[in-house]
């Protein structure tokens, strides 16, 4: 298995011309450019790059002609006052913007946009070079607890114009003071009629905001970190066209799963990321692992990991950071545990630290990371990768520090950290095994004993016997997880099938 730094070497060098690919330096160059809410200019405006293509260059199809999607939002360094826009465009657009305002009929305020342009080369007698068109726009100074409309264009194409109006969309910025609020979260999500459904029910959750762990889109199928792997960035698109419903209006805050990994763009893989979505800058170093970032919201501090770079399982990216990433965590974390006004910690990334599916679980995870959750006590930790729905008790030293049956409750302080894999996004179901029949609510079974195993450094698998699997369901699903503050904080989090039933719900508390 090559690393994905020796597979971007050798697509570059064995089968395109050098000129032809775009970096992760390149990508993360082009800082997002635009002005805040108040029409004061933005911090990092404009260097442009190779990934960043000039306004005003020739051969462009009318502004007219061409429309807008994929809308998707995110948000800044502060979700009180900040927000990204992100969207796509098919051919190349001047002046490309964000229109705002507090109503529809009034969108006054015009927030320029940035261009980030991706050319995927193309492969002889698979597919032909593909040409993409990301746009972004960085909103800041804006009030907090306020609902925005807004309509993004480009000349020739007016969002404000009676024409366009179909396509205006709103958002809410968080509150100045913590309140009670849902998210949801889910991985391994990818395009079809399972994923849909899910984005149908997250929706009706209206939730502040959605955490994908991972596992986006599938443009890499066989996400194995080899060069024989098969790409097509054309799967973009239609992710992009699916999930416009939800996230033109909830933020949709990602990180980077296993066929994540794009080695066509950077010899870290980062670049498509880059390139695609605008997430907050408060990661160690968001130009190259964009995947990693935290924020707050209300009572609540969630914190995104890249787990491409301790994964034993799939090691093309193993040790990619140096070590920056974890020494990140460890700051994030103390500083989470420290802030006032944070009752929970939730961490979210792609690879599992316990799970009993097809991938079980990542030894490097647990070498690198869980020392980290249990030191700061992290309240909730959300993974995908393994396309089912399982749930931990509560796990204290690598064992069970207390049972968290369906209903149950725990306090972390006490009892530990408990682990949810919410892999049942949309992508092809896995099952569990032999020993470790479905069990969730409604229908419970008995644990038991389950044999299955975790990854060892060099891509090796080690049996083990757990104890610890306390829900199974093997169904398409999503998290739904709502906080309340107050003097006795809680976080009570659910597990909704495709058809809205209940598999799954417990509380996490603080002060009791």
């Amino acid at each position: 298995m090559r690393s994905t730094a020796e597979r971007h070497e050798f697509l570059r060098t064995r089968l395109v011309p050098r000129r032809t690919l775009v970096t992760a330096g390149a990508v993360a160059g082009g800082l997002l450019t635009g002005r805040s809410a108040s029409g004061t200019p933005t911090r990092g405006a404009a260097s442009r790059t190779a990934a960043t293509r000039p306004a005003g260059s020739s051969d462009k199809t009318p502004g007219g002609a061409v429309a807008p999607f994929g809308r998707h939002l995110a948000f800044g360094g502060d979700p009180r006052t900040s927000m990204r826009i992100s969207w796509q465009v098919p051919a190349p657009v001047d002046r490309p913007f964000v229109r705002l305002g507090a109503r529809p009929d009034d969108l006054g305020e015009r927030i320029g946009a940035e261009l980030r342009a991706l050319h995927t080369p193309g492969v002889a007698g698979e597919r032909p070079a593909v040409d993409q068109y990301y746009l972004h726009a960085a909103l800041e100074d804006l009030l907090p607890g306020t609902t925005y409309h807004y309509g993004v264009g480009h000349d020739g194409f007016d969002p404000a114009d009676p024409e366009h109006r179909a396509g205006l969309a709103s958002f809410r910025t968080a509150p100045a003071r913590a309140g009670r609020f849902t998210f949801t979260a889910f991985g391994d999500q990818g395009v079809g009629g399972a994923a849909a459904a899910n984005d149908s029910l997250l929706l009706d959750r209206r939730p502040a905001f959605h955490l994908h762990a991972g596992d986006l889109c599938y443009a890499d199928g066989s996400g194995q970190g080899r060069t024989s792997d098969a790409y097509d960035p054309t799967a973009w698109d239609p992710f992009f066209r699916q999930n416009e419903p939800v996230a033109r209006g909830v933020p949709w805050m990602v990180t980077t799963g296993n066929h994540d990994m794009e080695a066509w763009y950077s010899p870290d893989g980062n670049g498509g990321h880059l390139a695609r979505f605008s997430l907050p800058g408060t990661g160690f170093d968001p130009r190259t692992a964009p995947g990693a970032y935290a924020f707050t919201y209300g009572n609540v501090g969630v914190v995104a990991l890249d787990a491409n770079d301790v994964s034993y399982e799939i090691p093309a990216n193993l040790g990619y950071t140096q070590g920056r990433q974890t020494a990140w965590l460890d700051r994030t974390l103390k500083e989470l545990r420290e802030a006032d006004g944070v009752d929970f910690v939730v961490v979210f990334f792609h690879h599992c630290a316990y799970s009993t599916s097809a991938h079980a679980s990542d030894g490097g995870v647990r070498t690198e990371w869980v020392p980290l959750f249990a030191r700061y006590a992290v309240d909730l930790v959300i993974n995908g990768h393994n396309h089912i729905y399982e749930r931990t008790d509560a796990l204290k030293d690598g064992a069970v520090g207390r049972v968290v049956p369906v209903g149950g409750s725990t306090d972390p302080r006490r009892d530990g950290t408990v682990y949810v894999t919410a892999g049942g996004g949309g992508r092809d179901l896995y099952g569990f095994p032999a020993d470790a029949p479905e069990s969730y609510e409604g229908h419970e079974h008995a644990a038991g004993a389950v044999g299955t195993f975790h990854w060892t450094r060099g891509g090796r698998s080690a049996p083990e016997t757990v104890t610890w699997s306390r829900v199974r369901y093997r169904g398409f699903s999503l998290l739904s997880v709502e906080a309340e503050p107050g003097p006795a904080p809680r976080l009570t989090v659910s597990a909704l099938a495709s058809d809205g039933g209940r598999v799954d719900h417990f509380e996490v508390r603080r002060g009791v």
